[in-house]
């Protein structure tokens, strides 16, 4: 069985799980509603920002805070979407399957991983709709959103990477969502320990999701931020393989 094999099984698991479309259409009215309310506050603001010399514009005040709501609610969806991904598998027996179908363990991991980043593309998508179909008319700063879009692309892979991992780990999907959650937002709050001692700065700093993905948000792009996201991501999907190894040895 192929990795592209790999990844259509589990896009058509995917497919026919009532979860997945019940938090697509939540998730898509919620961020609708707030879209819909951050438009209508620009365009009662517009005579306040227009007296002003460098007042924020569409970008800033509407389509960055619709992608960093859709971030906040990242946190809860994604541990759900990929709870079930290998908890699943092993919870029904069905790991025994894939290994006597040849299926090596990084591509099972790299196969469930690349159909959980086309749903929350999809996801991604829908939500940038939404911006774009205003931005168009010439009110967007597009160099700032195509940067903030990164922020969200990566922030969302690596939240897939901790879930995959996660899930990885245990044989039930509601502890392996747990686990995913908390561990996201540890490494969402880690630095917030010394910011309140009124440290600043340093390792902590650095490890935190946030300070990486509010760079982006904006709208730098710097070489550290994206290499501490393909680290996180390697990372979390080493970690799913190895765990698979370890299963595959003792069966």
């Amino acid at each position: 069985m192929s990795l592209g094999t790999m990844t259509r099984l589990e896009l058509r698991r995917l497919a026919v799980r009532p979860l997945a479309w019940t938090l697509a259409a939540l998730t898509g009215a919620w961020l609708a509603w707030t879209f819909t309310l951050g438009l209508g506050q620009f365009l009662g603001a517009q005579v306040r920002l227009a007296a002003l010399a460098d007042a924020p514009g569409f970008t800033d005040l509407v389509a960055i805070p619709l992608l960093a709501e859709l971030v906040k609610l990242s946190f809860l969806v994604v541990p759900l979407m990929t709870m079930a991904s290998l908890a699943g598998e092993r919870r029904a027996g069905t790991l025994a399957l894939l290994w006597s179908a040849g299926m090596v363990p990084w591509r099972i991991v790299l196969g469930k991983y690349l159909a959980v980043l086309v749903w929350l593309a999809l996801w991604l998508l829908l939500t940038l709709a939404m911006p774009l179909a205003v931005g168009a008319q010439g009110q967007a700063d597009w160099g700032k959103l195509a940067a903030a879009t990164l922020g969200t692309a990566l922030t969302l892979a690596t939240l897939a990477a901790i879930g995959l991992a996660c899930s990885a780990a245990t044989s039930v999907p509601a502890i392996a969502a747990a686990m995913a959650l908390i561990i996201s937002l540890a490494l969402w709050t880690v630095d917030r320990g010394a910011q309140a001692a009124g440290v600043s700065g340093g390792f902590l700093e650095w490890l935190t999701l946030a300070t990486h993905l509010q760079n982006l948000l904006r709208g730098l792009v710097v070489s550290s931020d994206l290499a501490w996201f393909a680290l996180a991501i390697s990372l979390a999907l080493i970690l799913a393989t190895r765990r698979l190894a370890a299963d595959r040895e003792r069966s």
